[in-house]
Formats: C-alpha cells, structure tokens, sequence
C-alpha cells in the first residue's frame, strides 16, 4: 500500500558540467611594499617568504607567519644554458636548473628526450624564437582553482629606465606596459603536458601593441615573461645592455639576470615593479541530477510511526478521504540498501492521490 523505496531508472538520471568564475584582483600595493614601506628594505617585507635554497620566494596577501595569510603566487628566474646570460653569474646553475624544470614541466621533450624551450608563438615544429631567459609566476591554486580563465589575463607592469626604491611616488610606475592573453578564447595551444596555454602580448608607450612578451599556462596557473621586456622596452638599448634601473647596483638587463640572486631579481624586476594585476579563476562543477518523481498513486501514505493513531491515520477526518502525506526528505540509496544521500525541502509538499511531483535532486562534485 505504501511505497517507500522507487527505482531510478536510466531516463531519471542525467550529468552536467558547469564553469563557474570568480574575479581575482591583486592590486601592485600588496606586491609591491603594503607591509614594508620606506623604513623596510625590498625583500624583507612580512608578507614575502624567503627560502635558505634561495630557489624562489612566495608572495602572501598578509604577513606569512599570520595564520590570515593567502599565498598568492611564487616568483623566480631562469634562464636556458643555451642563453647569452648562462657563464660563472650569481646562483648559475641554479637559475639553468630553474628554467629546465619549468620547461620540462610546461613544455615537455622532443622526440630525442630534449628539454624542449619555450615558444615565443607556440609552434614548437615550425621553430621561430624562444624565450631563453625568463620570469615565472607560479600562481597558487587557492586562486587559479581549476584553471584560468582564457582571455581574462590581465598585468600592468612599470617599464621606466629608472627605479625608486620607495613605497610611494615611484618613478618605475612612469611608463606602464599592459600585458594580456588576447583573444586566447579562440587562440590558444595544447601542445603542453599540462594543458591548454596562450600567448601575452604587451602594450604601452615603450612597446608596440600586440608585441609576443610570454606565455599563460591555463591549467598549470603559471606564467612565463621574457625577460626581455627589461631591456628593449625600458630603454630601447641593445640586447642585455638596456640601462633600465632596478636598483642602485642593478642597471642592465645583464645585471639583472647574471649579477643579481634569483630573490633580488625578482624583487627589483618584478615585484617591485607591479602595478596591477588581475584574472577570472575557474571552478569546474560536475553535477548528477536525479529527477525523483512521485505518482498519483505513489508515496500518499508515510512511514512515520506518527502518522497513526490508534490504528488511524492522523491526516484523515474520515475513513473516506483520501490519503495524505507530507514530503520533507529524499534519500538516495545504494542497490543494497545502504542510504548515500539525504536532501532536506525547504518545506512540506503535501501529497495525494490528486497530485504528483517531480523533485530535482542535484548531486555536486
């Protein structure tokens, strides 16, 4: 007479995929000095983690030893042995070691089990420039999710030959560069071991539009700039010699990649050199929809030792009315039984021989 349990059939089941995106915003101030200022030297701020392997430094929205704190991402510099810059600098080998994991990692080997370089266009067989020296910002999860958003890649960089070491009125912010993943909605590759990835292009007053500056791994949450975006576009000078300023002993590119630790490098190149910096993240949200249905002569009687007294049933006035129940609770159960999810109604839906309902059970994962 009462129903308790009703197979789910084929046709009650379906699956959906949903992208869900969030902004995420990174204004320079919290790169760049917040927790520093004039009084604190660039590098030591409380809000960026150095390491004794002097491998990369970390990047927090607070001070790091504040259980508030946020990674935002981790700053390095590498550069390829094959580049003009690799010879006896400061930290050498670790900077040919860094650029060879990023691009292995990213870029994966050819056929001959060679690290292959990173693409300025993407189209590793048809050869064309390589970026052999960069900057790598490796986003941290907790904003990238699941992955970057394609197209919504925005980064403002200061590109003045000179250099302020102040928290305020700074001279580097003079002439900005505007770097973005141009319509890589419809423009990107996915000839990399860890995904989908596009091409930056820069823009300013120092640097024509639509100029190839690096590479946005979607998946990965990684972006590569060249380096030489220090170089020409800071002063217009010739390879490695450009005189853009990064600090008072820090003056060339050359200076930047070869004189310099990997934490100075990124500091005075990079950090201190952000304006602004935005992108949308992605969340994917697998979802199994269950279309619990209740026929006119299904589930009118309950289950709930209340629902009787004395052998009758609460709801009826007379033995002639129909039957009545109340749904308040769907469980979803096994094969054998065993109860794997419950949902909860907002409220009662009354039922009767007179009605039927159909409830939307969305499962997420």
């Amino acid at each position: 007479m009462a129903a308790t349990f009703k197979t789910l059939n084929n046709n009650d089941i379906t699956n959906t995929r949903t992208l869900l995106h969030e902004s995420i915003p990174i204004t320079g101030t919290i790169v760049s000095g917040t927790y520093g200022g004039a009084t604190v030297a660039l590098g030591s701020e409380p809000n960026i983690k150095t390491y004794s392997h002097g491998m990369f430094e970390s990047v927090y929205d607070y001070p790091y030893l504040s259980s508030s704190a946020n990674h935002i991402f981790d700053l390095t510099v590498g550069y390829s042995s094959d580049s003009v810059f690799s010879g006896s600098g400061t930290q050498n080998s670790k900077k040919i070691n860094i650029y060879n994991q990023m691009a292995s990692v990213l870029m994966g080997h050819d056929v001959s089990g060679n690290i292959q370089k990173f693409d300025e266009d993407g189209n590793i067989l048809a050869g064309g420039a390589k970026l052999e020296s960069c900057i790598f910002v490796n986003f941290a999860r907790l904003l990238t999710k699941d992955e970057i958003k394609k197209g919504s890649f925005n980064l403002q960089l200061g590109a003045s030959a000179s250099f302020d070491s102040g928290s305020t009125g700074r001279t580097e912010m003079q002439s900005l560069i505007t770097i973005a993943d141009t319509n890589a909605a419809n423009n990107f590759k996915v000839n990399s071991p860890t995904g989908e990835y596009g091409i930056l292009y820069g823009s300013g007053s120092v640097m024509p539009a639509s100029t190839p500056v690096g590479l946005l791994f979607y998946q990965a949450g990684v972006a590569v700039l060249t380096s030489s975006i220090w170089d020409t576009y800071g002063s217009n000078g010739a390879a490695g010699s450009g005189t853009m300023d990064m600090s008072s002993s820090i003056n060339s590119l050359t200076n930047f990649l070869t004189g310099a630790t990997i934490d100075a490098a990124a500091d005075y190149a990079f950090r201190h050199r952000l304006y602004n910096l935005s992108f949308n993240n992605t969340t994917e949200l697998n979802s199994t929809i269950y279309f619990c249905r209740a026929g006119n002569s299904e589930f009118n009687y309950s289950s709930n030792p209340t629902y009787l007294s004395a052998s009758k049933m609460r709801v009826k006035n007379t033995t002639t009315d129909d039957p009545v129940s109340y749904m308040t609770t769907v469980g979803l159960y096994s094969p054998d039984n065993e109860l794997l999810a419950v949902a909860k109604l907002s409220e009662p839906l009354k039922k009767t021989p007179t009605n039927e309902l159909t409830l939307r059970v969305r499962l997420d994962y």
